[in-house]
C-alpha cells in the first residue's frame, strides 16, 4: 500500500466551480423528492488510496474525504489505476440499473427484443416509486424510449417495464441479474430488485461496478449514444440527465448515477482521456458537486500518469532465429499475439524483452509455429509473456546443405 501524499490530493482533488444541477426542466411536474432530498451516508475517515498499476515514481492517487470507496479502471485492459476500499460492500442505489440495461441490450442482441417494439406498461411499472420517466398503462412506449428513460431519467418505471417484458416478471428478471453477475465475476454484488431502491440485502462494490461497466462498454457500446445525452423528452416532459459530470466535462459520455439515503451520491463515469477509455466509480459521496469533483480528480490522475502501450504486436519481427537445420539458415520471429498494457506514462522506454527458444528445428518450421516464449519486463518485473512464433515457412536443410555448412566451418 502506498502512503497518501496530501499535497497531491489537494492538487488533483481541488474543488471545481460547478453550476448547481437542475434535476428537471419540465414545467408540468417535478421529479419525486425521495432522491432529491436524500442525505449521504455518514462520512468516516477517507479510505487510503492505492495505485496497483503504478510504480514507485508514480504519484499517489487522490485522497477523497467524505467518500466510501472508489475505483479507476482502464476499460480496454482492465488495469486498476487507483482504488480505495474497492471491495467494500455498499448500497448501489440506481447503479443497479446498469445490470438492467445490460440484460436489455443482451436481449436486443439476441433478437428477443427490438428497439421499435412497443412495451405494455403494467400497474406495477406505473406505480414504481422514486425517479420516473412518467409512463402509465395508457402509454405507447418503445424499448428504445424505455432505455432512454432508464439511463437518462433513471426511471424506475422504465426498469420495471423492461424487466417484465424481458423475463415476464420482476422476480424472474432479478434471477437473471443474479446469474449474469455470477457469470461475469461480480463476487460482491447481490441484486434484489430491478431498480436499486433500498433493501438491506442489496449491495455491490466500487470494483464490481467498474467490472460491469467494462463488460457493458465492450459488449454494448451503443449505450453511450444514450448515456451521453444531457436530457430526454418523453410525453412532453423534459428531464435533465442525473449525471452531473456531463454538464461539466465534454470528455465524459456516460454512464450512470445512484442516490438514496443509504448509498450517498454515487457516480459511474467513463471518458476518453489521452487515447484511453477510463472508468471512474465513486461511492458514498456527500453531494453531487463533490462527487463530480471526485470523478474529475480520478480522470485527471489517469490521464496524467498512465498510458496504454502496445508492448507486443502480432506479426512484427523482433528477432531472427539462426539455425543450420533450416534450409535458409534462419527464420524471422515475432510475438504470436498483440499485448496492450496500461503502464505508468514514462515506463515505455524501460521495457525490455528476452526470448527462450525451445523448438526442435530439424524438420523445419511452418509460419505461425510456436518456437519459444517472449518475456517482457519493466524494471526487472515480468509484465507480459507471449509465444514466440515463426513469421514464415522455413523448410529443413537437406543433408547435402548441412554437410556443406560443416565443411565451411572447417576450412
Amino acid at each position: 500500500m502506498i502512503k497518501p501524499r496530501p499535497c497531491l490530493a489537494l492538487l488533483l482533488g481541488a474543488a471545481l466551480a460547478l453550476p448547481a444541477t437542475a434535476y428537471a426542466t419540465n414545467t408540468n411536474m417535478a421529479r419525486p423528492t425521495d432522491r432529491d432530498t436524500a442525505t449521504a451516508m455518514p462520512a468516516g475517515p477517507p479510505p487510503v488510496p492505492d495505485s496497483p498499476a503504478g510504480d514507485k515514481s508514480t504519484p499517489t492517487p487522490p485522497i477523497l474525504p467524505g467518500f466510501t470507496a472508489y475505483v479507476l479502471m482502464d476499460a480496454k485492459t482492465g488495469a486498476i489505476l487507483a482504488e480505495a476500499a474497492p471491495t467494500l460492500q455498499v448500497p448501489p442505489a440506481s447503479l443497479s440499473k446498469l445490470m438492467t440495461a445490460h440484460l436489455a441490450y443482451q436481449a436486443l442482441h439476441h433478437g428477443s427484443l427490438k428497439l421499435d417494439q412497443v412495451v405494455p406498461v403494467s400497474p406495477d411499472a406505473w406505480r414504481a416509486g422514486g425517479s420516473r420517466m412518467f409512463i402509465d398503462p395508457t402509454s405507447v412506449v418503445t424499448v428504445d424510449q424505455l432505455l432512454h428513460g432508464l439511463i437518462i431519467d433513471s426511471g424506475n418505471d422504465a426498469a420495471v417495464a423492461l424487466a417484465e417484458q424481458i423475463a415476464g416478471s420482476q422476480d424472474a428478471f432479478v434471477q437473471m441479474m443474479t446469474k449474469e453477475a455470477a457469470d461475469i465475476g461480480l463476487a460482491n454484488t447481490t441484486y434484489v430488485n430491478v431498480t436499486g431502491l433500498p433493501d438491506p440485502a442489496l449491495h455491490t462494490t466500487a470494483m464490481d461496478v467498474a467490472k460491469l461497466t467494462q463488460v457493458i462498454l465492450a459488449d454494448e457500446p451503443e449505450i453511450l449514444n444514450i448515456s451521453k445525452q444531457q436530457s430526454y423528452t418523453f410525453n412532453n416532459i423534459t428531464q435533465q440527465s442525473w449525471n452531473p459530470v456531463l454538464q461539466h466535462d465534454p470528455t465524459v459520455d456516460g454512464l450512470k448515477t445512484g442516490l438514496t439515503k443509504e448509498s450517498g451520491h454515487c457516480i459511474d463515469a467513463t471518458a476518453i482521456r489521452n487515447n484511453m477509455r477510463l472508468i471512474a466509480v465513486v461511492m458514498g459521496g456527500p453531494t453531487w458537486h463533490a462527487s463530480t469533483a471526485a470523478i474529475e480528480s480520478l480522470l485527471n490522475y489517469g490521464e496524467k500518469f498512465f498510458t496504454d502501450a502496445e508492448v507486443a504486436t502480432a506479426g512484427s519481427q523482433i528477432d531472427t532465429l539462426n539455425s543450420g537445420d533450416l534450409d535458409d539458415g534462419s527464420v524471422a520471429v515475432g510475438p504470436g499475439q498483440t499485448v496492450v498494457l496500461t503502464l505508468p506514462a514514462d515506463a515505455g522506454k524501460n521495457i525490455t524483452h528476452s526470448i527462450a527458444y525451445a523448438a526442435a528445428l530439424d524438420n523445419g518450421v511452418t509460419k505461425g509455429e510456436t518456437l519459444g516464449q517472449i518475456t517482457y519486463t519493466l524494471d526487472g518485473k515480468t509484465i507480459a509473456s507471449v509465444p514466440a512464433v515463426a513469421l514464415a515457412d522455413a523448410p529443413p536443410a537437406s543433408e547435402f546443405t548441412k554437410l556443406q555448412r560443416k565443411l565451411s566451418k572447417m576450412f
